[in-house]
């Protein structure tokens, strides 16, 4: 994947969505648990060495799989190395289900998930494609599972 270091710099400045010290192992055999400053901005996970600003490291959370461990520990695999997992402690149990929770919701596939099963609502209350107005109702991404776009549909009679 090709990436641009000083965009992804700016992007782990934004304002995050979570941000805490946690624990945090490597997927290399032999690693282990440091406290890292991990911010998760949009849908990248950003880890810190707890006193510099730059960070060390991120991971795109996209095609991964998040697990809980044990109570305060959760994990994150990506789908084509699923051996390697990327290993987060927390202070509470609280604390680790909310970024199990934070994390899931921060993936392209859970939005676009989202914004078609609402559509798909949208067109059977009304009859009306929500996406129609701005001119991008029959891009592929947009579709619902069955590859076809919506239809509108006579409201008239409601």
């Amino acid at each position: 994947m090709r990436f641009n270091e000083k965009e992804l710099v700016l992007l782990s400045r934004q304002p995050s969505e979570r941000a805490a010290e946690l624990g945090m192992r490597g997927p290399k055999k032999g690693d282990v648990v440091k406290k890292r400053l991990v911010k998760l901005v949009v849908n990248f996970l950003f880890y810190f060495r707890t006193d510099e600003e730059e960070p060390i490291g991120a991971l795109l959370l996209e095609q991964c799989r998040v697990e809980r461990e044990d109570s305060q520990t959760f994990s994150i695999a990506f789908l084509d190395e699923a051996e390697r997992k990327y290993v987060f402690e927390c202070d509470t149990e609280e604390q680790c289900a909310e970024w199990i929770d934070s994390i899931i919701k921060a993936s392209y596939e859970f939005m676009r998930k989202n914004l078609i099963f609402y559509r798909t609502e949208i067109h059977r209350l009304t009859g009306k494609d929500p996406l129609e107005q701005y001119g991008i109702s029959d891009e592929a991404r947009f579709q619902v599972s069955n590859g076809r776009p919506l239809v509108a549909r006579d409201t008239s009679s409601l």
